[in-house]
C-alpha cells in the first residue's frame, strides 16, 4: 500500500533549504519515491497551520519509505533541512 509523507515547515535558511532539495531529489527519485506536490503558499481553507511550506511525496509502500528515510545516503543530508525549515513530518497510509 503507497503511503503519502507530508512535510510542512517555515524557511529559516533559503540558501540552505535550496541545497537540500538539490541533493534531497535524487535521493527520493532513487529510493522509489516522487514528489507529488509542492506549495509554499498553500490556500488554508479551514483552522491555521503554523508551517506553511507544504511538501507531499508518495512512495510505494512503508518498508521502501523507511528504507529511504534511513539511508545513509538521505541521513547525511537530513540536517541540512532541519536546520534551513524546521516543522513537521507524517506519514499517512494510503487507500489502496
Amino acid at each position: 500500500m503507497s503511503v503519502y509523507v507530508v512535510a510542512q515547515s517555515r524557511i529559516d535558511d533559503r540558501e540552505r533549504l535550496t541545497e537540500y532539495v538539490g541533493k534531497a531529489l535524487p535521493t527520493i527519485q532513487a529510493g522509489g519515491g516522487r514528489v507529488l506536490a509542492f506549495d509554499e503558499t498553500p490556500e488554508v481553507v479551514e483552522g491555521e497551520i503554523a508551517h506553511p511550506r507544504t511538501v507531499i511525496l508518495e512512495f510505494p509502500s512503508h518498508e521502501v519509505f523507511r528504507a529511504w528515510y534511513d539511508s545513509e545516503g538521505y541521513q547525511a543530508i537530513l540536517p541540512l533541512r532541519l536546520e534551513s525549515a524546521p516543522g513537521t513530518l507524517i506519514v499517512v497510509n494510503g487507500l489502496a
